[in-house]
């Protein structure tokens, strides 16, 4: 069955980086979609970037020229690199994938960025 396991997150502080990952098993990873969200507390989850099977991306204003998204095909993980991070970024990321006109969720990796 699909199952999408996401690592790496953490505390760090205002300006610091961090890069998520997301592997990914039971389906074919490299003609999937991948998107990761992030949804903090008392707030509506929210897309934060996404790429398409082709490597085509896209990204919410508020992150964008700060996060990159990537993709290994070879080791059927997607990451999120996170850069000149702010508090307001403190949330729980979650990686998504639609499979069969199914989406499916990771159990999330929270994110924290504070001094």
């Amino acid at each position: 069955q699909v199952q999408l396991v996401e690592s790496g997150g953490g505390l760090v502080q205002p300006g610091g980086s961090l890069r998520l990952s997301c592997a990914a098993s039971g389906f074919i990873f490299s003609m999937n979609p991948m998107g990761w969200y992030r949804q903090a507390p008392g707030k509506e989850r929210e897309l934060v970037a996404f790429i398409t099977s082709g490597g085509n991306t896209n990204y919410a204003y508020s992150v964008r020229g700060r996060f990159t998204i990537s993709r290994d095909n070879a080791k059927n993980t997607v990451y999120l690199q996170m850069n000149s991070l702010k508090p307001e970024d403190t949330a729980v990321y979650y990686c998504n994938t639609i499979h069969q006109s199914r989406l499916y969720w990771g159990q999330g990796t929270q994110v924290t960025v504070s001094s």
